[in-house]
């Protein structure tokens, strides 16, 4: 009973994630001509949702219970282990650029969509980083203390939004998918011993929330990189100097 209540509620806990994702695709077709890259509070329902019950999970004894009764189910059942999360937390990330090989595009373009998940990527190690090495939380195997947060399920969180925000105008289900693979990633990680649901969870939230700002942040980006530089001034002059003659160029910037 306490595996199935387990199951439950994480199924519960990443169904929430779709759900509030699906949120943006309310009446798409008059949607479509809008910029995407505009902060709006209710894109953060969900990352917030999964990032404050993972802190919430720190303090709170209801909350512990349940990442002990996960470990407690694991030890007593599992035999072997299943190392496919380390591979999986890549996949929805690369498979945006494996469909636009085969020729099914997205919304941006390779130079774009490269700068928006290296922006991603950049948020979401600095601040997991960060957190793993102030948290100090004991993994459930005991092997280190840094578990807080979830490095696997941030990528493939990070991934999967990434892989959302790109098709999500071609179809539903390539969001769908890729949320379903990163949710199986953070259930192999609890499945394996090396984390805690909360820090699963916290780890969701953080990858999800991380490409969303890097969404919000790209055009403020791409016209940073773009910008041509502006000349405020700029003039020539003849030089005479040691029986030589030249001309001299000013510029001011």
């Amino acid at each position: 009973m306490t595996k199935l209540l387990t199951i439950s509620t994480l199924i519960i806990l990443f169904n929430s994630i779709t759900l509030a994702q699906s949120q943006d695709t309310v009446d798409l077709a008059e949607k479509r001509h809008l910029s995407s890259h505009q902060f709006a509070y209710k894109k953060i329902i969900a990352p917030a949702f999964l990032i404050g019950y993972g802190i919430y999970g720190l303090y709170n004894n209801d909350l512990q219970q349940i990442n002990l009764n996960i470990r407690s189910e694991v030890v007593k059942s599992v035999k072997r282990k299943i190392h496919a999360d380390d591979y999986l937390q890549f996949a929805p990330a690369v498979s945006v650029y494996a469909l636009n090989l085969v020729g099914i595009n997205g919304r941006h373009n390779l130079r774009d969509r490269t700068l928006i998940l290296s922006t991603s990527t950049i948020i979401m190690l600095g601040a997991m980083l960060s957190i793993k090495s102030l948290s100090n939380i004991e993994r459930p195997d005991g092997t280190s203390l840094h578990s807080f947060p979830s490095g696997h399920s941030s990528n493939a969180f990070m991934g999967a939004e990434f892989l959302w925000q790109e098709y999500r105008n071609e179809s539903i289900w390539y969001g769908i998918v890729g949320y379903l693979v990163a949710s199986t990633t953070g259930i192999l990680r609890m499945y394996n011993n090396r984390h805690w649901l909360t820090d699963v969870t916290m780890g969701a939230g953080l990858g999800i929330l991380s490409t969303k700002i890097a969404y919000w942040v790209y055009p403020w980006i791409d016209k940073k990189l773009t910008k041509k530089p502006h000349f405020a001034a700029m003039k020539f002059s003849p030089v005479v100097y040691d029986k030589s003659v030249g001309l001299a160029f000013y510029m001011k910037l």
